[in-house]
């Protein structure tokens, strides 16, 4: 596997973000569907994000929260009051911290990089819900990939939710540095090979788009491709 070069996967990138998302939800409204997270509307899906930083915030220093009180009257505001809470956290926690997270570390700095990855898919989320675009470097995300064959998937078949491919499954980005193979119980040579840009194969393995998307290219056995996507390697 291949990681990416030159990531900043980092607080600054993180405040960036949230600012993107916490600007971009007076414009969307709030009924709106976003179909491929379910039964979602938007009012879901920024309550969502909202909850998970004030969480994030409590396992980056290993202690319980409640879930925030929330308003859907008051959901910029309710989203930016989360959002400052994760970042002020991580950024007064030292990374080596003992933290609770969804790897093996244990240290704080776990989740500057899972709430940049976290923000920026539901980013998404809520601009393609709105019919708006959304730009962001190659390269962060084909760390959010690199997060998902890394971190993602094996956490998902630790806890026993998923398990491996059968048959081996390379992805390649067009558009940054970054190759992964999706571990299989056949070690053999890759029965299927997916490039495209990093955005794609980002949402891709978390189910926003699907093999058929344009801008991706499918190289051998499909079925492959689909039994990998049908195992629950993201939570």
């Amino acid at each position: 596997m291949n990681a990416p070069d030159g990531v900043a996967a980092d607080l600054t990138t993180l405040a960036r973000l949230q600012e993107a998302f916490a600007s971009t939800i007076p414009r969307v409204d709030p009924t709106t569907a976003v179909p491929w997270c379910g039964d979602w509307s938007v009012a879901d899906l920024v309550e969502h994000l909202a909850q998970v930083h004030h969480w994030a915030a409590g396992q980056a220093t290993a202690r319980e929260v409640e879930p925030v009180d929330w308003s859907a009257d008051d959901a910029a505001d309710g989203y930016r009051r989360t959002a400052a809470e994760v970042h002020t956290t991580l950024s007064t926690t030292p990374p080596d911290a003992p933290a609770w997270t969804l790897d093996l570390s244990g240290r704080s700095g776990f989740w500057h990089r899972r709430q940049v990855h976290e923000t920026l898919v539901h980013l998404w989320d809520l601009r393609t819900a709105g019919g708006l675009s959304l730009d962001q470097p190659a390269a962060l995300w084909a760390d959010t990939v690199d997060e998902v064959v890394t971190v993602m998937a094996p956490r998902q078949v630790r806890l026993g939710r998923a398990s491996w491919p059968t048959r081996t499954v390379a992805l390649v980005c067009d558009d940054a540095d970054g190759a992964w193979t999706l571990p299989a119980t056949d070690v053999g040579s890759p029965a299927v090979t997916v490039q495209g840009p990093a955005a794609s194969l980002a949402l891709l393995l978390w189910g926003r788009v699907g093999p058929d998307d344009a801008s991706l290219q499918v190289v051998g056995d499909r079925a492959a491709l689909l039994d990998a996507l049908g195992r629950r390697l993201t939570p």
